[in-house]
């Protein structure tokens, strides 16, 4: 009898493809929505970072205690589980948020970082490019787990973050608008 080999377990591969996306669509928003506004890149930089710090660690906990109740609920109605592996998923999902959710500040923080200067456009046109490059090899890298086609996957990710980010650059355009009227 052969021995069975032990499988990828989904639960990382859903954890690191939602914590991924959401550090993307999430940090790109700010971006959006600071470049909607019309604000400084600075800010971009501070609701970035502390985006990707509070979010990650929401999101990450939000797992742990999500896959927590859904395991005791499980156990509650008489079902065997295992409740040791449960913070792993929640770790997966702050590292991908992290991690991805980078991507659209390079732009910025490189400024300050390598001293190059580039115009605030150049910047929001760099961070929409990074953003999509991003969302596209995340999806793409789902091909792996899902052999669902890499340019399907890609484009699919791809997709999703184009209509969030359009969604939160013309929310900015019209709070900043608002808050002038006001």
């Amino acid at each position: 009898m052969a021995k069975k080999t032990k499988s990828f377990d989904p639960k990382f591969l859903k954890a690191a493809v939602y914590g991924a996306n959401d550090g993307i669509i999430t940090s790109f928003a700010v971006v959006a929505g600071v470049a909607g506004a019309g604000l400084a890149p600075e800010i971009v930089i501070v609701l970035g970072i502390a985006n990707l710090v509070a979010d990650g660690a929401s999101m990450g906990i939000g797992d742990y205690l999500g896959e927590r109740s859904e395991q005791t609920l499980r156990k509650n109605n008489g079902e065997k589980v295992s409740m040791h592996r449960l913070w792993q998923t929640g770790l997966v999902t702050f590292i991908a948020f992290t991690i991805a959710g980078t991507m659209p500040l390079v732009p910025y923080i490189g400024e300050y970082l390598l001293h190059f200067t580039i115009t605030l456009d150049q910047q929001f046109i760099a961070s929409i490019l990074a953003t999509a490059l991003s969302l596209f090899i995340v999806g793409s890298l789902r091909n792996i787990f899902t052999k669902c086609g890499i340019i399907r996957s890609g484009l699919e990710m791809l997709s999703i973050g184009i209509i969030a980010a359009l969604i939160a650059f013309f929310i900015g355009a019209w709070a900043e608008s608002w808050v002038k009227g006001i």
